[in-house]
């Protein structure tokens, strides 16, 4: 049987075509710089002949060299490609490459050394035209219209996932094994193959994001040549996310990767790495679908903080630089990322950015959205800003005083109401003489405005029944109202 597999798939090119639509097709695609051999391609009767035929089992042949031949050729058999358009075609044929994909993954799950450097570009020209295919943009996260909405869409499923997923649990494989040395497999998993990866975050389907996720992690800490490129190539991603398309399913994954690669970043900070921070990762903090990928985001700028927490001043001012004008439902988030920052904000670093950071704060409790003025009163809570405003207290608690008697007095919700007592009663606590002042002074502007008030609308009285009693152009006297 062996024989007869060797003399069907000998000098047959495997199927190179990414895009799954014209799978059949008997076109080449040219190679880039992986340098592959390029082989014919199978027809579509010989595939399908191939499928139809009982290929022999690992288990049946004892000879290392006649098993890494069968391998060969199960990885070429499983780089043809079908079309799971129709879901009543080839349904026989189709299971027996999810059958073969199935046995190649235990076949190199038994154990060490099934990686050679003579296998490696059978193996990533079968995963190469199986994963690269045209995947259009998506809807998800798209700007003004979609904004928080995202999410209770019905993600789209990838119709080939039965294939594609033990596809991706080889590659996972293949790129973890010890086997696989990173100074030979360089050659097909480049720059190329990387960027091609990275489209496939394109993808709606939440379980094809998450293996990529994973391996390109991996990558990421075996391939220390391509760390540069991989960081440079997320970079432009966002880059075109921001400021041309705001569609994009992976934002979320591609940020949980960079969340680790962070972590790991050696002190002092490199310049590269804080332009990153501030020219890729504060601008996401834009679009209107930053809700789907918010948690990521924050948890990547809080990571820099932690790291060199003289960068809070940058971060805070570059927040409030991008503060939602209308959209409470951002606010209430860049409200606790502001609370996280200021946990780890220095003591000599938090005058310099306490003035324009609680004027915001004062703003957000007199908004009329009760979870943004609940959130910004929650804040009041915190230990550690309590702490750094206690510090401060001459120039905080007279900048914020205004908004909190106004709460007390005229808000419509009885728990921003609630709160809003509460941080009263904790600036008394802090220093009463302190507030009695804020008290009498508020008091004095009220009375003040209200002088002003009923001057103006008397101005505007008197101006009203001076133009009543002269007569117009016609010489008639207008009637009073």
């Amino acid at each position: 049987m062996l024989r007869s597999i060797k003399k069907k798939t000998s000098g047959l090119k495997k199927n190179t075509n990414t895009n799954p639509s014209s799978a059949n097709s008997r076109q080449t695609s040219k190679r880039t710089s992986a340098k592959m051999k390029i082989r014919p391609l199978f027809s579509q009767n010989e595939a399908l002949a191939l499928y139809n035929e009982a290929l022999s089992s690992f288990r049946d042949i004892s000879s290392s060299t006649d098993k890494q031949d069968l391998f060969i050729k199960k990885l070429q058999l499983c780089s043809y490609m079908f079309d799971f358009g129709d879901a009543s075609a080839h349904v026989q044929e189709q299971e027996m490459k999810r059958a073969t994909l199935l046995e190649l993954v235990d076949y190199v799950s038994a154990s060490s050394g099934r990686f050679t450097e003579a296998v490696a570009e059978d193996i990533m020209h079968m995963v190469s035209c199986n994963l690269f295919r045209g995947i259009g943009s998506t809807s998800k996260g798209s700007g003004e219209h979609d904004s928080f909405e995202g999410d209770e869409e019905e993600p789209s499923l990838e119709p080939s996932w039965p294939h594609l997923q033990i596809v991706y649990e080889f590659l996972l494989r293949y790129v973890v094994a010890n086997d696989t040395e990173p100074k030979f497999a360089k050659k097909y998993i480049n720059q190329h193959f990387i960027v091609q990866l990275l489209d496939l975050f394109l993808s709606e389907d939440p379980r094809e994001r998450d293996y990529l996720k994973t391996i390109l992690h991996r990558i990421y800490g075996k391939f220390m040549v391509h760390r540069p490129f991989i960081r440079k190539t997320i970079n432009n991603i966002f880059y075109g996310f921001i400021f041309e398309t705001e569609k994009h399913a992976g934002i979320a994954e591609l940020l949980e990767i960079l969340g680790s690669i962070i972590n790991g970043f050696a002190l002092p900070l490199k310049e590269e790495h804080k332009n990153f921070l501030f020219k890729a990762l504060m601008p996401l903090h834009k679009p209107n679908s930053v809700a789907q990928y918010h948690q990521q985001l924050s948890y990547c700028v809080v990571q820099f903080v932690e790291k060199d927490p003289k960068l809070s001043e940058q971060v805070l001012l570059s927040l409030l630089h991008f503060w939602p004008v209308t959209n409470s439902q951002k606010e209430v988030l860049f409200l606790t990322e502001v609370e996280e920052i200021l946990e780890l904000t220095l003591d000599d670093v938090f005058p310099e950015i306490m003035i324009p950071v609680f004027k915001q704060i004062a703003r957000c409790s007199n908004s009329s959205h009760f979870q943004v003025a609940e959130k910004s009163l929650w804040l009041w809570n915190n230990e550690c800003v309590v702490t750094l405003v206690s510090q401060h207290r001459q120039i905080i608690v007279p900048l914020v005083f205004g908004a909190l008697e106004l709460n007390a007095r005229s808000h419509w919700n009885s728990e921003v109401h609630a709160l809003t007592c509460n941080v009263r009663k904790l600036f008394m606590e802090m220093d009463n003489e302190l507030y009695d002042v804020c008290k009498k002074k508020y008091d004095e502007d009220v009375a003040q405005d209200e002088m002003k008030k009923k001057k103006r609308e008397s101005v505007w009285k008197a101006l009203k029944e001076k133009a009543e009693s002269k007569p117009n152009a016609h010489g008639y006297i207008p009637a009073s109202s």
